[in-house]
């Protein structure tokens, strides 16, 4: 039986179809009754959200209900399953609407850029489209099947732990492409120190990423704030806004402030 606890009362599209895809990620199938229920909404939203995810490639459509759409998607999912992922969803959903249409995006891996991605994908307009720019091999598996995100996939070496390419393979690609707009996923940032990342190998990469771009904005979770981690990615002048929850203090806020980047707690 599905776990009720999913059915937060989604609010937006996104949140739905978001609650529709980790349902059917947990049951391989779904039918349109299922759906409705344990979301608390009418059949004829499912239908209607079960014919646009389809459009997406993000399932196949059956007979009253519908089937996940193939492997490719059911690893960034269970990558996903992270503490504050409703926190992370939020911040994804604040960011994505950022992101003007045709733009050319930069991310590193992680599970928040992660949803950010898939905030994005949800988004966009499949008449024009966006370009991703990343080194998350999971980000590139999720999205590179949906027709109207162009992938660019930066050379490394994979990283395991993070689904990230790393070392200097990853140089070559980014150094001929220019981003509109980098998000910067990271293990802790601090007021004064800026932002870092547990490897070496990831804040190098990650660095060029963001040097690359016209503007840069930082997707952490409240939890990661006010910490600091082994390798420093860049400091606070190097990006503009930073995007957290509405967990953190007045106080904390106001250290970035006062550094001049803009904090939008969502």
């Amino acid at each position: 039986m599905v776990d009720r606890c999913v059915n937060l009362f989604p609010v937006s599209r996104y949140e739905r179809w978001n609650a529709i895809l980790e349902l059917l990620a947990q049951e391989g199938r779904l039918t349109v009754e299922r759906a409705a229920e344990s979301l608390d909404v009418s059949t004829a939203t499912i239908r209607r959200d079960f014919d646009q995810l389809a459009q997406q490639q993000m399932l196949m459509r059956t007979r009253g209900g519908a089937v996940a759409q193939s492997v490719s998607y059911d690893l960034p999912l269970r990558y996903k399953t992270a503490r504050h992922a409703g926190e992370k969803q939020r911040i994804a959903e604040a960011a994505a609407e950022l992101v003007t249409p045709g733009a050319i995006v930069g991310m590193n891996g992680g599970t928040t850029t992660s949803e950010v991605a898939r905030a994005l994908a949800i988004r966009a307009d499949p008449e024009i489209g966006f370009t991703i720019v990343t080194n998350a091999l999971n980000i590139a598996a999720e999205l590179t099947v949906r027709q109207h995100v162009k992938i660019v996939l930066t050379g490394g070496v994979a990283r395991p732990q993070s689904y990230e390419l790393i070392g200097p393979l990853a140089a070559p690609v980014l150094e001929q492409v220019t981003l509109d707009v980098a998000f910067l996923g990271v293990d802790a940032i601090d007021a004064e120190a800026g932002a870092f990342a547990h490897h070496e190998g990831e804040a190098s990469v990650n660095n060029l990423l963001i040097s690359r771009a016209a503007e840069v904005i930082v997707v952490a979770d409240a939890s990661k704030i006010g910490r600091r981690a082994f390798a420093r990615i860049c400091s606070l002048d190097a990006f503009g806004t930073l995007i957290t929850d509405e967990s953190l203090s007045e106080e904390a806020a106001a250290r970035f402030t006062d550094a001049g980047v803009k904090v939008v707690r969502a």
